[in-house]
């Protein structure tokens, strides 16, 4: 043996080592159950094979719209106040169908180029329109309320995968889908209680600190009354738990400022806790730039209220007896341990910029999952058998390179699987056996090439050089291609599709490695064996 055959032999031993422990591991057995355990902690199961959750969710992008044209309202009041420019009302006329408009009325003529001033300065994204009766009309350009869509679609996304991963969901795919539908899709394989994962994804969990006015009401309408039926304009009526002594039961309402202290964004951290009376709550750390306006904040307001609120609920009441600085604490009465888990988590991994609604939902048992792994990898192995012997036979002893070479196809098809977490699927499965067809094909050109330039008068040595030089290029141009068409699927294509892309590429990049490189050099040391003139089996 030369030195040349040696190092090709190393590496690929070295390559067939890695693969196998890419795909097993260190076993804690060697036994067959300690082999299947191992390789399904290496590999992981898609949806269609491990059984779970399908969910088709749409982000009700006008709640961030709505948001934010709020925001601009308080801002254009603030600012016209400010200013000393008389105004009638500022409303929105159409929340639902055009929540980015704004309309402002009574604002006297000369004023109008103050108001020019103001939208430029500290409205931007909106562009200002005059109408009858000195009527002004806000409305969000064009671009901008395209951007603040997809970006509520965008922070949506990032905000349930770090729920789902904070709840330890093994592989969840959770991506845009759809085109222009502001749609997500979430798959969630082995989850066996979606109707939480479901709670924990549609909460907005916006956490809010708020000045509290009065005391507790047991009823909207005893709030209205005692307030002379109309609410100051800085001011909001918001439900909550009730107070101790309250009458009316567990519900009661608080008057609370329209403006926060501080707001979710203003959290730095949240964990599950226990109050001095041992039951659950969460603990909360602000940020720098949080903490100190709620210090300003509480020391401006030392023995009057303040309120946690949490999705528009008050959640507790408590007096500021001294300044606060970053940090407080959530309880709800009779909040579990696993509630004040979810709510921590909740909170730390931020707020859903708008509202989800549930379009489509659907689960998958472990049982149709097993019978898939079952009929998959039956008819992976049956397709592989009848391949093997195809090529034995056809043939004869050059067949055996082949079958060691779609072998170790194989082994590195899943050893890469296992190394970069890839998550194996039935249409994965499927691109195994495609795989196994390419390998086929890229021996049976080979092979093909070698019969024709030995039929040509070459000797066995010259027959094998020319074979695999001028079938290099035809494998090439057939496994680029293929693999170009595996990276638009797995571009466009959902989790199905893009198991059956991941799979195809990595089997087509192991083939060029096994056809040209592997089968070579066998075919290297079967000839380094031969006599001179001696013919080659093929």
């Amino acid at each position: 043996m030369n030195k040349n055959f040696l190092w090709k032999l190393a590496l690929i031993v070295a390559v067939l080592l890695a693969c196998l422990y890419g795909i097993f591991g260190i076993p804690q057995s060697f036994s067959g159950q300690g082999l299947l355990a191992a390789i399904t902690n290496r590999i992981h199961l898609g949806l269609d094979l491990r059984g779970g959750t399908h969910l088709i969710l749409q982000v009700q992008v006008n709640d961030a719209v709505n948001i934010d044209s709020d925001n601009a309202v308080e801002i254009l009041k603030e600012q016209l106040n400010k200013r000393k420019i008389a105004f009638a009302d500022i409303s929105k006329p159409d929340p639902q169908g055009s929540p980015d408009r704004v309309v402002l009325k009574g604002v006297p003529p000369d004023s109008r180029k103050d108001l020019l001033d103001i939208v430029s300065e500290r409205l931007p994204e909106y562009d200002l329109g005059s109408g009858a009766d000195n009527t002004f009309a806000l409305s969000m350009k064009p671009q901008m309320l395209s951007d603040l869509k997809n970006k509520a679609v965008t922070q949506a996304i990032e905000t349930i995968r770090n729920r789902i991963d904070s709840l330890g969901v093994s592989e969840p795919t959770i991506q845009e889908h759809g085109l222009g539908q502001y749609q997500i899709l979430v798959q969630l394989p082995g989850v066996d209680d979606p109707g939480r994962v479901k709670d924990i994804m549609q909460s907005t969990a916006m956490l809010e600190i708020k000045q509290v006015f009065g005391q507790a009401y047991p009823s909207e309408q005893a709030a209205l009354q005692a307030n002379g039926g109309i609410l100051p304009p800085d001011e909001i009526l918001l439900p909550g738990h009730a107070a101790p002594g309250v009458p009316g039961g567990e519900q009661a309402w608080y008057l609370v400022s329209r403006v926060s202290a501080v707001r979710g964004k203003d959290l730095r951290d949240a964990q599950p806790s226990t109050d001095q009376n041992g039951q659950p709550n969460v603990h909360f750390t602000l940020t720098g730039e949080g903490g100190q306006r709620f210090y300003s904040f509480t020391s401006a307001h030392v023995g009057e209220s303040l309120g946690v609120v949490l999705d528009n609920k008050v959640q507790e009441v408590a007096n500021i007896k001294e300044a606060i600085r970053d940090t407080g604490e959530i309880s709800g009465g009779s909040m579990s341990q696993q509630q004040a888990k979810d709510l921590s988590m909740i909170l730390r991994s931020g707020a859903l910029p708008a509202g989800i609604k549930y379009l489509e939902e659907r689960t998958v048992g472990p049982s149709l999952g097993t019978d898939s792994i079952r009929a998959g990898v039956r008819a992976a192995v049956v397709g592989m058998l009848v391949v093997l012997i195809f090529m034995l036979i056809y043939y004869r002893a050059a067949g055996i390179n082949a079958d060691l070479a779609l072998l170790l196809n194989l082994v590195i098809l899943l050893g890469f699987m296992g190394y970069v977490g890839a998550v194996l699927t039935l249409p994965g499965i499927a691109g195994v056996i495609l795989t196994v067809g390419m390998g086929v094909d890229s021996n049976v050109l080979i092979f093909e090439r070698i019969r024709e330039e030995l039929r040509n008068g070459k000797t066995p040595p010259s027959a094998v050089d020319q074979g695999f030089s001028h079938a290099w290029i035809t494998i090439v141009d057939t496994h680029v291609t293929t693999i170009v068409s595996a990276a638009i699927l797995f571009l466009f294509g959902t989790g199905p599709v893009q198991g059956f892309a991941v799979t195809l590429t990595f089997g087509l990049l192991a083939n060029l490695f096994t056809a040209v490189f592997v089968s070579r050099t066998i075919f290297d040391w079967i000839l380094s064996r031969k006599q001179r003139g001696e013919a080659l089996s093929i």
